[in-house]
């Protein structure tokens, strides 16, 4: 029972900080390693957990759904889906053995990316000039990661498409949370298939994270996003240090 509040809190604050400003998969992938399911198996079941509160916060943003600079919303959507299915195929080949050496890696990667992303993507768009139409790669490429792990590909996500599209910050957070849910729920489809969920740790986090998601989704336009994406930032810095440091202690 300790173990399911602790998920289920783990869930909340995870759904809250993907509505916010993303980065809640490192909250919760390393708790339901805490409580004991192997890393490849609870990234897996943190991905099916956390696709009903990608589908909330995107519900709460709705009325931001538009289309980006010479590609379609819907092609975008479809691109996510076929990107999300190879990379949970992926995964699927890949042995626990791998994953856990790799965990910790993905984590740091995420976690830079979390905290640097965006002022990266300010910066080569002052720099460079790319066609729209680069968008469907870089897609492409986002939604198989996404698919694989996923950590961070929301911030991937908004960094890239700054560079790319001239598309408003309130535009971009729903098409996040929108692709974001296209790519994890077909991921999620092949996880379930393959056995790789630790059900009653799932149910928790999808729970908590739906609840968490659409709350701060509603009402997390009030927040100041640079304070949220520094705590955010810290809080999972932490978090991975904690990682790396069981992880080779």
């Amino acid at each position: 029972m300790q173990d399911m509040i602790f998920v289920a809190g783990a869930g909340l604050l995870g759904g809250a900080m993907n509505a916010i400003a993303g980065g809640g998969s490192f909250v919760t992938l390393p708790a339901l390693v805490a409580v004991g399911v192997p890393s490849l198996f609870a990234n897996a079941t943190s991905t099916v957990a956390l696709v009903p509160s990608a589908l909330a916060t995107a519900f709460a943003y709705r009325h931001d759904f538009q289309g980006f600079d010479g590609v379609k919303l819907s092609t975008m959507a479809v691109i996510s889906v076929i990107g999300g299915a190879l990379g949970a195929l992926l995964l699927l080949h890949t042995s626990q053995k791998f994953f856990d050496a790799l965990f910790p890696f993905l984590l740091l990667f995420g976690v830079l990316v979390f905290a640097f992303g965006r002022r990266l993507g300010d910066a080569l768009r002052q720099r460079v000039t790319i066609h729209p139409r680069a968008l469907p790669v870089a897609q492409s490429v986002l939604a198989v990661y996404g698919g694989y792990f996923g950590g961070a590909v929301g911030v991937m996500m908004l960094a890239a498409w700054s560079v790319l599209t001239k598309a408003t910050i309130n535009s971009m957070q729903a098409s996040r949370h929108l692709l974001n849910a296209s790519m994890n729920a077909t991921a999620a489809i092949l996880f379930i298939y393959g056995g790789l969920i630790f059900w009653k740790e799932m149910a928790a986090l999808l729970v908590s994270s739906t609840v968490g998601g659409y709350l701060a989704g509603h009402y997390g336009r009030r927040l100041d996003p640079a304070r949220a994406r520094l705590f955010i930032s810290c809080l999972n810095a932490t978090i991975v240090a904690i990682v790396f440091w069981r992880a080779y202690r």
